[in-house]
């Protein structure tokens, strides 16, 4: 992964309080995965949901997986700290984990 790429993805994590790299936006998710982690995200009631569509750039779709070393897209950052993918936002909103994350 390029320095460049690593220190913008450093930057959007640690300067938003919530990002979520996606497929697609949140109004028009490119996979159901994506789709799952906006509604969830939208069922709680977040505000300021900083998303990027890693289909638009694809040394930052690579990039993202090896910066939390996840294989896989949606990923999820609170306040700076990479929370998961799609499956765990799901366990942690069913046990209200991430809802006390969020501040909820």
């Amino acid at each position: 992964m390029s320095t460049e790429i690593q220190q913008l993805i450093h930057e959007q994590v640690t300067s938003h309080p919530v990002v979520l790299y996606m497929k697609g936006d949140p109004k028009f998710p490119q996979c159901g995965f994506s789709a799952n982690a906006v509604r969830i995200l939208n069922t709680l009631g977040v505000k300021e949901l900083f998303t990027v569509d890693v289909l638009q750039d694809t040394e930052l779709r690579q990039g993202i997986k090896e910066y939390a070393n996840w294989p896989t897209i949606p990923q999820l950052y609170i306040k700076g700290e990479f929370i998961g993918g799609s499956d765990i936002m799901t366990e942690m909103h069913q046990s209200g984990e991430l809802a006390q994350l969020l501040g909820n």
